[in-house]
């Protein structure tokens, strides 16, 4: 039997603009009856400003989840709401905001016991007048400006690697590598996500797992087709064996596009389907 542990993001149950989103409650009661592990947050299946979210209510949070024996495994979608935020923005006071609103979304994450917070947010990071040299380096910037936040709510922050069309800046693993790299600090850490690794080849997952497993924190499973893990084409089983031979740690954590056919139906055979493959 696999050690590995396995999660799945919360906006599967809450997807934006869903007619009845599932409850908190329900949603962890459902995925302890399942077989999963942990659980990871979008912040606006919550509040569409996490500074609305009280004290209170992130201790229900936590609470729910640990009386259902799940693990707050991580946070994600994090620029979601509130609109028009810019990570690298020549902007200088609209940076300014978007750093404030990032160290409260680290605050919430320590609040809730999540210790790895995944950074997409495509249209946050989109390059403006084609100036890529300056948005890296304002992006630097910005990161780096988390670190002491992260330190003191023990968490780590991964860039993610988006391809294109969903991004312009930060397309592959390498150049999320970069930049760990170029941070050079323990809470800026290295992630990867299946899907935007199949942009990079057919044979990409297992190679990036190889080439960065041993230096990554946190895992996203999906399938090239935006669906869960065996709903579509790739292979997750060269994947278990390369983040087994890394000695991979931390979570693997299903992460949807295509909410079809339900949330059930992802939930149980995406979880049947990654223990097969680390079995």
């Amino acid at each position: 039997m696999s050690a590995q542990k396995f999660a799945i993001c919360n906006e599967t149950f809450a997807p934006l603009g869903a007619a009845d989103p599932w409850s908190w409650e329900r949603t962890c009661a459902f995925l302890s009856q399942t077989g999963y592990n942990g659980v990871e947050l979008a912040p606006f299946t919550f509040a569409p400003d996490v500074r609305e979210i009280s004290v209170a209510q992130r201790n229900e949070i936590r609470r729910v989840a640990s009386d259902h024996g799940l693990e707050i495994v991580g946070a994600h979608w994090l620029l979601v709401s509130p609109p028009g935020l810019h990570m690298h923005t020549t902007e200088t006071a609209l940076r300014q905001r978007t750093l404030d609103y990032l160290k409260a979304l680290i605050e919430f994450a320590g609040d809730v016991g999540a210790p790895v917070l995944v950074l997409g947010s495509p249209k946050a990071r989109t390059i403006e007048n084609g100036d890529e040299a300056g948005a890296w380096l304002r992006m630097c910037e910005t990161l780096a400006a988390l670190t002491e936040t992260l330190i003191a709510c023990s968490a780590v922050l991964c860039p993610e690697a988006l391809p294109r069309p969903e991004a312009d800046f930060l397309l592959t693993q390498s150049e999320a590598w970069r930049m760990v790299e170029t941070l050079k600090h323990p809470a800026i850490r290295m992630m990867l996500d299946v899907k935007s690794m199949c942009s990079e080849g057919p044979d990409a997952p297992a190679a990036l797992c190889r080439e960065f497993g041993a230096r990554i924190a946190h895992v996203h499973a999906n399938d090239a087709n935006r669906r869960g893990p065996g709903f579509g084409d790739v292979d997750f089983k060269p994947i278990a064996a390369t983040l087994k031979e890394t000695d991979f740690s931390g979570y693997v954590s299903v992460e949807v596009f295509d909410y079809s056919p339900d949330p059930e139906t992802i939930a149980r055979e995406s979880l049947r389907y990654l223990k097969e493959c680390w079995e």
